[in-house]
């Protein structure tokens, strides 16, 4: 067994497989070993070590230096950057296997090593591209007088020399310094070098360009694009404390519907149609009764009457789904025909009094297409979800309920305004000026329209458990998670 403690990076491992290589050493006689600077290795004297030439060893006729493909050069690269700790013996088995008789073994995606070995590289390339997108310098004065923007950044994996070369071009003629905790890098106009990392505290942390970007960011943000949870996934909150358009991201959100709505208003007035017949108090029956002369949209012309929301005012929960079905549109309450009776299961599921909730939908007209003698259910679509928006914010202020939970991607909408995933965000419960606590789930009538059994029976008990979750909400004591 031959021991090969080298620091992690890919120009060590190529010096060293190149010097295995030229011992004709198998893999499974190579013990590789990460030395970091300022630790040991783990067997200082027990193995053989790796004697670790200048320079490629010489070559006789009879011996020529083995050929090795372009592409897995650059696969290694990056692949040598992953903290798995076991990518060197991965890196030199490929690299054995390519210069003893499979040439060709990176066309055979479904080999482990190689499908091993693009999961690596790819989680790389992913971080690198990370660290292009959210490093945010600051600037600070040297003791010359001179200026100077320097960053600190926390990767997942060892990657800042594969992504400092980009800073480089991007910044020319800016000197900067980029530090995290295992390398840093510096450039001063001329030349990119590196040194060891630094731990947070070693750079700034606000300079006046901070709010230079938020003001920037706040103009450039699309509130009718806003999607928590690809926010989450694309801007992991280990970062959050070093971009400075973190800070405004809360506010932004916030406001997200109500920036919608001015952007609705200025393209078709039909948020301000519907404001005019909303009355100032807030109280249900006035609101109730002004809701019942409502010509905002044409909606009103084919349904038979408004259904407005029902429940206590003062309710600690309030159900928010799309619009009224064909019962509902007749006998003029949410939630009474079939999705209803779903409803009101999973409600006694969960431990729910229909009684003590609010009940109400985005949308207070059934749209509907006659099918011979059938009135079949039309999805509204967004002038008339935006039209009936001033109703529903009504029905928030006059009831203040602790939770809030919509049935559907339309309720969602109604509220966020953009594009909304139950499939992706259901479940999730959030902070937002409506509620302490607001969430999503599966409209029930989705749940009667699911043609596989199997995948209806998992919706009804994700339905059934996201009820559960708003019901210990309630009891104790709304919290979202902002």
């Amino acid at each position: 067994m031959i021991r090969a403690p080298i620091p992690p990076t890919f120009e060590a491992f190529r010096d060293a497989a190149r010097a295995l290589l030229a011992r004709h050493a198998a893999p499974e006689d190579v013990f590789w070993e990460d030395v970091v600077e300022g630790q040991g290795v783990l067997f200082d004297a027990a193995l053989p070590a790796l004697p670790a030439p200048a320079s490629p060893p010489p070559r006789g006729p009879s011996s020529p230096a083995p050929r090795v493909p372009a592409a897995f050069m650059s696969l290694a690269s990056a692949a040598a950057c992953h903290r798995d700790p076991g990518r060197f013996a991965l890196l030199y088995r490929a690299l054995f296997r390519l210069t003893h008789g499979e040439p060709y073994l990176l066309d055979v995606a479904a080999d482990p090593d190689v499908a091993r070995l693009r999961a690596l590289e790819q989680a790389v390339r992913r971080d690198v591209h990370k660290m292009h997108a959210f490093v945010r310098f600051r600037r600070v004065e040297d003791a010359g007088g001179g200026e100077r923007y320097v960053a600190w950044y926390r990767p997942d994996h060892r990657i800042v020399r594969l992504a400092a070369p980009f800073f480089e071009r991007r910044f020319p003629s800016m000197a900067w310094s980029i530090l995290t905790p295992d390398e840093s890098a510096r450039w001063d106009g001329a030349e990119l070098r590196y040194g060891p990392g630094l731990p947070r505290d070693a750079a700034p942390r606000e300079d006046e360009l901070e709010e230079l970007f938020r003001t920037y960011y706040r103009a450039i943000y699309n509130p009718a694009r806003v999607n928590l949870r690809a926010m989450r996934a694309e801007m992991p909150a280990k970062h959050w404390s070093t971009l400075p358009e973190t800070s405004a991201m809360g506010e932004l959100v916030r406001d997200a519907a109500s920036r919608v709505d001015a952007m609705q208003a200025g393209r078709s007035g039909a948020a301000s149609a519907a404001a005019a017949y909303v009355p100032g108090a807030r109280e249900l029956p006035v609101l109730r009764e002004a809701a019942a002369s409502c010509r905002a949209c044409a909606l009103c012309e084919r349904a038979t009457q408004t259904v407005f929301g029902e429940g206590p005012a003062g309710a600690a929960l309030m159900l928010v789904g799309e619009q009224p079905g064909d019962e509902e549109d007749l006998c003029g309450r949410p939630f009474v025909g079939p999705a209803g009776r779903v409803l009101d299961e999973a409600l006694s599921g969960a431990g729910l009094s229909r009684g003590g909730i609010y009940v109400t939908n985005a949308v207070k007209h059934f749209k509907w297409e006659p099918r011979g003698e059938r009135r079949l259910h039309a999805k509204p679509v967004g002038p008339e979800i935006q039209a009936c928006r001033a109703w529903l914010q009504a029905e928030v202020e006059a009831v203040r309920p602790r939770v809030i939970v919509c049935l559907g991607a339309t309720a969602a909408r109604s509220f966020l305004g953009g594009r909304f995933s139950v499939t992706q965000s259901r479940g999730q419960v959030f902070k937002t000026p409506w509620a302490e606590a607001w969430t999503a789930t599966y409209h029930p009538a989705a749940l009667l329209r699911m043609p596989d059994e199997a995948a209806r029976a998992a919706a009804r008990a994700h339905f059934q458990a996201d009820l559960v979750k708003a019901a210990s909400l309630v009891a104790g004591g709304a919290q979202g998670s902002g």
